[in-house]
């Protein structure tokens, strides 16, 4: 054999290469969520599209033909209790389930005789076992809607966010974040997403300048952060007393739109002290990134964790081989380079 050939024939027993991060640190090992923390950690809200059946809940909420529909009937609206029909399913969703949440927020649902004819899962029973307060009540009261409606009120997922083929997953469970353990000030994240599905629909987003939730209670909505929707650019500024589009605070260079399904590697290069973030795309993996969306805002600038949202419940988003360069050598978007 010769030396070509006994070269060759080594390398099919060579491992498998992955991927690993060209600077910086792994955020993400791709088998475990060490190092990251979900707010909240499981679904303790209803959206839109939780409501399978509209029609036969919004019958047992208006005959109140049971025990739990007579009770929670008497704590909605008239907005949330209507008919529903091809010009008001979207607003009636919204009423219902604005005023479903409020209850699940709320004091404990049970009560024996109110749940005598409902048939609780293990998981639930489990739960009521625990007299839970605070978050876990939250999810208590959902899960018992849950099995008082297992045909009107899709069941959600244990987890907001799991591992999935490599990749960190939302599992539609319900609207909230996943974020670092760490809080960070100047770096840069690169990471690789796509979005699988929705329903409702919404892009895929990430958060910067994020306020960590103080121990044991729930942070801020979007942990009153500055969202970056990946890969193509929409956003949203969640800080205290705007909650709102960031218009003039976000700029959009020309860049073509990419297909959200399919594969894209981000970056996105952060600063705290100035309030500044700028973000870049490449699709395929591998292609030259371009520059897709940029913020700017000093006063808007805060150190804290870098987190992956979950917009609405219904949402299916991947991410995977996550890394980060803490007070980059380079302060520019590398791979549009």
């Amino acid at each position: 054999m010769t030396a070509r050939l006994r070269f060759l024939s080594c390398l099919l027993f060579l491992p498998l290469l992955v991927f690993k991060p060209a600077f910086g640190a792994t955020l993400f090992d791709g088998t475990t969520l060490n190092g990251w923390i979900q707010d909240p950690p499981y679904a303790t809200t209803v959206s839109g599209g939780d409501v399978t059946a509209l029609a036969s809940f919004e019958k047992k909420l208006a005959d109140k033909s049971d025990p739990v529909s007579v009770f929670l009937s008497n704590q909605l609206d008239d907005a949330a209790k209507q008919t529903p029909d091809d010009s008001n399913t979207k607003a009636l969703k919204s009423a219902l389930t604005k005023g479903i949440n409020k209850v699940i927020n709320g004091a404990s649902i049970f009560e024996k005789a109110r749940f005598a004819a409902v048939t609780l899962r293990p998981e639930t029973q489990s739960l009521l076992d625990k007299n839970p307060q605070g978050l876990e009540l939250a999810r208590l009261n959902r899960m018992l809607l849950e099995d008082a409606y297992p045909k009107e009120i899709a069941a959600s997922a244990m987890s907001e966010w799991i591992v999935k083929d490599g990749a960190i997953a939302s599992t539609g469970a319900g609207r909230g974040t996943i974020y670092t353990k760490d809080d960070y000030s100047h770096y840069r994240v690169e990471f690789t997403m796509r979005h699988v599905s929705g329903n409702p629909d919404h892009q895929a987003c990430v958060l910067v300048f994020c306020f960590r939730p103080p121990d044991g209670e729930k942070g801020q909505d979007a942990l009153g952060g500055i969202q970056f929707q990946v890969p193509n650019g929409g956003h949203w500024d969640y800080r205290k007393g705007h909650n709102n589009g960031g218009k003039g605070e976000y700029t959009s260079p020309p860049h073509w739109k990419f297909d959200v399904n399919q594969w894209s590697r981000v970056e996105i290069l952060v600063d705290a002290s100035k309030g500044v973030a700028r973000m870049a795309v490449a699709q395929p993996v591998g292609a030259k990134a371009v520059e897709v969306l940029d913020f700017n805002v000093p006063e808007a600038g805060h150190v804290g964790p870098f987190a992956l949202q979950m917009h609405n419940g219904g949402l299916f988003d991947e991410y995977k081989d996550i890394s980060i360069e803490v007070n980059p050598a380079v302060d520019d978007l590398i791979t549009a380079k």
